[in-house]
Order: C-alpha cells, then structure tokens, then sequence
C-alpha cells in the first residue's frame, strides 16, 4: 500500500446552510474513486448551524459556556481545576464536550455536529449523487488521550469504509493466531490528514488516497463503532472521582458484617487486594475461631455476634506521628477492600484480655 496526503486549499470561510459537498467539489476537481475524505467536524458544525451565541469576555463568557458544557455533557468522567472532562451524548469522552473558540467569531462556540455518522453518510451521498464520486468520508476532531501528552486527530464520525480493521483470527509470521488485534484505522487516517491540515492554515479537509480498505456503496456501521461498551471501560472515571464513588457506595453498605458472617473467601479476597500496597510491617491476622467470636461478642458491647475480626497491627500501638498515619492508611485501605467485596465494616475496640492480638479490629 502506497498512500498520498493531499490538502484541499481554497475552501474559505463556512457559514451556516453552505453546501460542503459543492465546495469542496469546487476546490478539489481532481478528487477520484476510492479517496479517503477526512473533514474537519468544524466546518460540518457551521454548515450544520451548531453554533452557539455567547459573551465577548468576561464572567458572563464564562458562565455561558458552562451553561452550554452542561448541555452537551452526558456524564462528567474528571475534573481537575478549570478542566472539565466529560462523556458527550454521543459517546465520546473528551475535554469540554468538544466545545471549541478556536477559528470563530470570538462571540461565538462551535459544539460537535449532532450526529457525525449521520454527516458523513450525507456528505458521501451528495459527492456520489451530484458529482459521480465514490469516496470514503472522515469526519474528525483533535482530542487528547489517557496516559500521553500531546492531542491528535480522531474519527468522530465515517461512511464508506469500516471504521477498525480486525486482524482476529489471522496468523503473524510467527505462526501466532491474533486474538485481540483491532486496528482503529480511521482514527489513524483522521490523524494522517491532520498532518496536511494543520490548525493555523485554513485547510479544513484533506484527501488521503491509495487506502485500500474503502468500501464499495456500503456506508458501513460509522464511528460509533470506536465507542468503547461502557460495561467493558475499564476507566471510566478519573482517579479522584472513582475513589470519591468508591467511598459513597461503601457509605451505603451496613455497619458490621450483616445477618451472616461474610464468607471466608471473600475476606481472603479483600487481604490479598491490599497486602502488597501496606505500608512494610504491616500484618493482617483473620480472626476465624468460634471460640475467640463469642469471646469478642461477650466482652465488647455492641460486637455484632455475626462478626469476624480481622486485626490490623505490627505494632499493636503506632509508636510515632509516622506510625499513626501509616496505620491509618492501611486501615482504611482494608475497609475500602471489604467493601468491594461487598462486606461492611465497623472499628471497634479491642476486647480486655483479647488474645486475638493487637492492633485495630474491623
């Protein structure tokens, strides 16, 4: 496969109700079967009147654009000072709901088209209906990504060709069957003509051509496709935001053990999710002897006769400042893995002349 990337000048300014598939007809004649377009989402969001009307500057600017964040935020996954990250109603997980001042009247923000798939199948069909073209269609937007610096474009929405390519089943070189391989190709292609187009350069659709995945009057699924199952994201939320929906739903779990004591094996589970990240020193000891329960229950008021006692110490009694905050710590991260586990916990305090050792009990 051999690929070109070519930029399409002479677009000019969008206004909203312009004809995208006549304009960019215009000011790419030489545009063949089996091009990829890949077209800024901004110029489909003017043409498609996606514009909101706000303040110049100031406080007001400023409480207007939240207003309209709110709007077009399905769910808020971070935030960390004046940054918002949220999930669009679309799907998308993305800084400020996409919501973009860049390139536009400074009264003036441009917000995602209402469904990209929907515009690029609609883009597609006008270029093949009115000019005998048939091309793929890349609707794209920059965004950031977890764990790296730096943005890039993506495909937000695409008609003409699969939006990931899926390798499963075939065999590498080496013989290995490929199980999990799936490539996002037009978000690859998205970031492709982003080298073209460039922010500054008013080139707001480039041509990739020579991609052979194109399909043939398909439209195909579109970019929905990218949007990962919320049942399978296994971060769904920033750091802060799951620990504060950790902590209120283990709020919500009854003090004590329940009815029943809770199973071993789901105890066990919960020692074992934190045995690694203790401080050094630091010993769980699972109190399980009936003997020893009903000891607990008969001196301490209030035990609940269901309980398990689980001792946290080494040593019984923190010996400094340090100490105390390094016990602390790992009692709460022990009370934060029973309730995973679904067990509720209380700190109550040791029996007189308990054997079952020092420390704290939970």
């Amino acid at each position: 496969m051999r690929l070109e990337i070519l930029p399409v000048p002479g677009i000019g300014p969008v206004s909203e109700g312009d004809d995208l598939a006549a304009l960019i007809a215009t000011a790419a004649p030489w545009l063949r079967n089996g091009d990829v377009l890949v077209v800024t989402s901004k110029i489909v969001s003017k043409a498609e009147g996606r514009l909101v009307d706000v303040p110049a500057d100031g406080p007001e600017r400023l409480a207007a654009r939240d207003e309209v964040l709110a709007a077009e935020t399905a769910r808020v996954v971070a935030t960390r000072g004046a940054t918002r990250i949220v999930q669009t109603h679309h799907g998308f997980v993305l800084a400020s709901a996409g919501i973009d001042a860049s390139n536009v009247d400074k009264t003036r923000l441009v917000l995602l088209p209402k469904d990209p798939d929907a515009s690029a199948r609609g883009l597609r069909a006008a270029l093949r209906e009115r000019y005998d073209l048939d091309v793929a269609v890349i609707i794209s937007d920059t965004m950031g990504r977890p764990w790296r610096n730096g943005l890039t474009d993506v495909a937000l929405g695409v008609a003409g060709m699969p939006a990931i390519r899926d390798h499963r089943g075939e065999v590498d070189p080496y013989g290995n069957e490929l199980q999990l391989t799936q490539m996002a190709v037009v978000d690859e292609l998205a970031g492709a003509g982003e080298l073209i187009k460039g922010k500054c350069d008013q080139v707001p659709v480039a041509v990739v051509r020579g991609y052979l995945g194109v399909t043939g009057p398909d439209d195909g699924a579109g970019a929905a496709a990218l949007v990962r199952d919320a049942a399978m994201d296994l971060f769904s939320l920033g750091t802060a935001e799951a620990k504060a929906a950790g902590l209120a739903a283990a709020a919500t779990l009854p003090d004590g053990p329940g009815p029943t004591p809770p199973s071993p094996e789901a105890v066990a589970r919960a020692m074992a999710a934190v045995a690694e990240v203790v401080a050094p020193g630091t010993v769980f000891t699972h109190v399980t002897d009936e003997g020893v329960r009903a000891g607990l229950v008969a001196a301490v008021p209030g035990w609940p006769a269901a309980a398990t006692a689980l001792v946290l110490g080494s040593p019984a009694t923190p010996g400094g400042p340090d100490d105390l905050v390094r016990f602390g710590t790992d009692l709460q991260r022990l009370r934060t893995a029973l309730a995973a586990e679904g067990i509720g916990s209380t700190l109550l305090p040791p029996p007189a002349g308990s054997t079952a050792g020092g420390g704290s009990r939970v």
